[in-house]
């Protein structure tokens, strides 16, 4: 079952930021969300914001080339809800995986279950992996955009990278139950 599309609208690095930040608290212990677009769109700019939503105070660079990195979340109170709290953020990029078999080699399903969040980059490609119980985060560039790629998905941060992107939350399984929430925290943006 998939819940109708939420859109925002950042016109900059820092406001693509403040989308990830804003669905921190909305998440919950297990959650994978599959980030999909185009290189230089703001996948890694996304999770940065996301991670700082969650406390993590360390850099946040893609993992394009060591393929996944766990960030440590401060020690928090109760998770939303009076849940389980997240202790770990797991960012992935499986950009340069080739097979199936290679992401199912990684055991993000497996680390995610402990206490985590995982965010994936270029999660379409293995989107059937996971199942239902995603959200998928699709960025793209505006129609301000000249749509370059920029420095954001090869390891770098692209704070030069101001165009606007759109960015599309799409829930399927219990994250449709959370729609609610999930449109809320994304007001100050929606479309």
């Amino acid at each position: 079952m998939s819940g109708a599309p939420i859109v925002a609208r950042s016109s900059s690095a820092e406001e693509t930021r403040g989308i990830g930040a804003a669905l921190a608290p909305v998440l919950r212990p297990g959650d994978m969300l599959l980030l999909v677009g185009d290189l230089g769109t703001g996948k890694t700019t996304f999770t940065q914001g996301l991670a700082a939503g969650l406390g993590v105070t360390a850099p946040v660079t893609s993992p394009t080339f060591t393929l996944v990195r766990a960030y440590a979340c401060p020690e928090p109170g109760p998770g939303p809800g009076g849940g389980e709290a997240i202790r770990t953020l797991l960012h992935a990029d499986l950009y340069r995986l080739e097979r199936l078999r290679d992401v199912v080699e990684l055991g993000l399903g497996e680390l995610v279950e402990d206490d985590a969040v995982a965010v994936i980059e270029w999660g379409d490609m293995a989107g059937s992996l996971f199942g239902p119980e995603v959200l998928t985060v699709r960025l793209a560039a505006g129609s301000g955009s000249c749509g370059a790629p920029s420095a954001d998905d090869e390891g770098a941060d692209d704070e030069g990278a101001d165009d606007e992107r759109i960015v599309t939350l799409e829930a399927d399984g219990s994250w449709v139950e959370r729609a609610d929430a999930l449109a809320h925290a994304l007001g100050p943006w929606k479309r």
